[in-house]
């Protein structure tokens, strides 16, 4: 069956420019927002690099080759000569998969080992790759340290993780495991998760003197995104990014605090002695997004999905950069009215000089400096208007 699939001349799947046989390995056809994006990265890498020399890109478990097929037809035409990219699945049955799928690209090739035996390998060799893609299963904790060390200084990592449970506070002691922090139940599960995730990149690339540029960062709360660019040196103030974000779950206060300037918790708003603290963290404090490169992703000649598209266009209205967000069901709740309409609270904080945001990476949340008070008092304000408004036009 494999050798007749492998000689069929109509090809099982086509995507972007690649045209390829999936095989019968696991493989998602909605996660193509998440394949865009990375060959989005290596077009903003081939057609930005200073080298003289070719690129040297990684697909450490690739699967069917997809990525790296993309990655070569796609992201290749910008680089002044073609990248060389290795494609690797420590699976060796795919081995004639995956050198069949790669047929088209002159440069690419094939391996079949562990992953973490290709990344101890290159350390040895004192091989970098300008950009490596490490699509897991679960959490690749274990791998970040090797691929940060053959990362080269500039080069971008991409990242995916399906642990949902131990970063979103579900499963606490898997956290403290995995991450070396607390987890806690929070309205915006999936953006502590991907904040977990980016805490535990920086101190591993702090540990080898780098920092961290964190380019987008996204999930489907099934799978977490991230990608970030390895910068040869922390930027100024750079640790003070890493920090706790304290929840109280009565009154639904947030506070958070960098490690470098950690004192005391405040009070929440709850009566005295009523309200307690759920601390997360260590985390990721800074911005999640980085604009600038996201606009030039959107123009980019590369083929996109319209859910592709979407996502862009979601995350450039979100830099990320403040990490208290509210769920307007919560503040509906707690106001004791229905959700007020996202955009219409959002321009009612900014008109009051606040800092606000659609967020991002979860529908129906807003992302605010404005402290719980004031912001329920807002949200009961927009709410009301918007009732009048309704009663007006019947």
């Amino acid at each position: 069956m494999v050798v007749k699939a492998l000689v069929d001349p109509e090809p099982h799947y086509r995507e972007g420019a690649a045209e390829l046989l999936l095989g019968d390995g696991f493989f998602r056809r909605d996660s193509r927002p998440a394949r865009d994006c990375s060959v989005l990265l290596a077009w903003h890498q081939a057609r930005t690099t200073t080298r003289e020399q070719p690129l040297q890109w990684l697909d450490l478990m690739a699967g069917c080759g997809i990525r790296a097929l993309r990655w070569g037809l796609e992201a290749g035409a910008a680089c002044s000569m073609p990248p060389e990219i290795v494609v690797n699945d420590a699976d060796g049955d795919r081995r004639s998969l995956l050198e069949h799928n790669l047929r088209p690209l002159a440069a690419a090739t094939c391996s079949n080992v562990p992953a973490e035996r290709l990344l101890c390998q290159a350390q040895l060799e004192g091989h970098r790759f300008d950009l490596i893609d490490l699509d897991a299963f679960g959490q690749p904790g274990a791998l970040l340290q090797p691929a940060l060390q053959v990362l080269a200084p500039e080069g971008i990592l991409v990242l995916a993780s399906t642990d949902g449970r131990s970063p979103t506070g579900h499963d606490r002691c898997g956290a403290i495991r995995s991450f070396g922090a607390a987890a806690r139940a929070h309205p915006a599960s999936w953006e502590l998760a991907l904040r977990q995730q980016l805490g535990l990149l920086a101190r591993q690339a702090w540990l080898l003197g780098r920092g961290i540029q964190p380019l987008l960062n996204f999930s489907d709360g099934r799978t977490f995104r991230l990608a970030i660019r390895l910068a040869r040196q922390l930027q100024p103030g750079e640790e003070a990014q890493l920090g706790l974000l304290a929840r109280c779950g009565t009154c639904g206060a947030q506070q958070s605090q960098s490690l470098l300037r950690l004192r005391n918790w405040p009070a929440c708003h709850c009566p005295a002695e009523q309200g307690r603290w759920a601390i997360s963290g260590p985390l990721w404090l800074g911005p999640l997004q980085e604009i600038e490169i996201l606009k030039e992703l959107s123009g980019s000649p590369v083929p996109l999905a319209p859910a592709t598209r979407r996502l862009l266009q979601r995350l450039q209205a979100d830099p990320g950069g403040l990490v208290q967000v509210w769920s307007t069901a919560e503040l509906a709740r707690r106001c004791g009215s229905g959700p007020p309409p996202l955009q219409r609270l959002v321009d009612a904080l900014r008109s009051r000089g606040h800092q606000a945001w659609p967020s991002g990476v979860m529908a129906g949340q807003v992302r605010t400096d404005a402290d719980l008070p004031e912001l329920l008092q807002i949200c009961a304000t927009v709410q009301g208007e918007g009732l009048l408004m309704d009663q007006r036009t019947t």
